[in-house]
């Protein structure tokens, strides 16, 4: 019974501090770049340019590319931990480092995805109420919290709910830089299902996981479209 596996329960608790951290991050920074591109800044061309390109790699390229960054010999985060007098890291040598390592590639790949989402929404508010803020006299974190976040609520929960479906599933990034390890450091509820029917050779065990991670997507799922409602009622009152 797959309930009763440890390592399954010890993957589930990494899949949900995975997507946590990723997904948490990622909404705050492409909250942040859009609000910075949406007030047209000098470099905001530039800017926008640029985040679109992570999200256009393949996720086995996006793996290799930091598998190399992060090697201890040719890589380049041990020369920069070295000049900022940190020492030697190894990133995917140690559970902690490698768990973090992961959530930041996941964070460079998909910020680029919640930013496209997070700038349309914005650019697509009704400007009439913000607007008579300003009149009003309110300042800009008055006009953003009081009015911005409130209108952008729906548009944020809709790339939050895109967001963590695809990264429950997280499979390519993972297989990539560490198959799971250190250890079990990064092992995903994915990455286990994989490695429990293809090096295992226990389909069912296996096929039992993937049905578990789909109910859990489904949980999910309903929860954030119940958020959603509820804020898409609030805003149209």
């Amino acid at each position: 019974m797959v309930f009763h596996d440890h390592v399954f329960w010890d993957a589930l608790w990494t899949t949900a501090r995975y997507v946590f951290f990723a997904v948490t991050i990622e909404t705050l920074l492409g909250l942040g770049l859009a609000l910075l591109v949406v007030s047209e800044l000098r470099f905001s061309r530039f800017l926008r340019v640029s985040l679109l390109l992570p999200m256009t790699i393949a996720p086995v390229v996006v793996g290799v590319i930091w598998r190399l960054m992060y090697a201890s010999d040719i890589g380049i985060v041990n020369p920069l931990a070295n000049l900022l007098g940190f020492g030697d890291v190894n990133v995917l040598a140690h559970p902690t480092t490698a768990f973090i390592g992961v959530v930041v590639v996941d964070i460079w790949e998909w910020t680029p995805l919640l930013f496209l989402i997070i700038l349309a929404g914005l650019q697509s508010l009704p400007q009439e109420p913000i607007e008579a803020a300003k009149v009003d006299g309110a300042g800009p974190w008055r006009v953003f919290f009081d009015h911005t976040l409130p209108l952008l609520l729906p548009v944020l929960m809709v790339a939050v709910v895109l967001r963590l479906i695809d990264a429950v599933g997280t499979f390519d990034q993972i297989f990539v830089l560490t198959k799971g390890g250190p250890g079990t450091a990064t092992q995903l509820i994915s990455t286990y299902a994989y490695n429990t029917a293809f090096q295992f050779t226990q389909y069912g065990r296996a096929m039992a996981m993937v049905v578990a991670l789909l109910v859990l997507v489904v949980l999910l799922t309903v929860v954030a479209i119940r958020f959603m409602r509820r804020a898409a009622a609030r805003t149209a009152a």
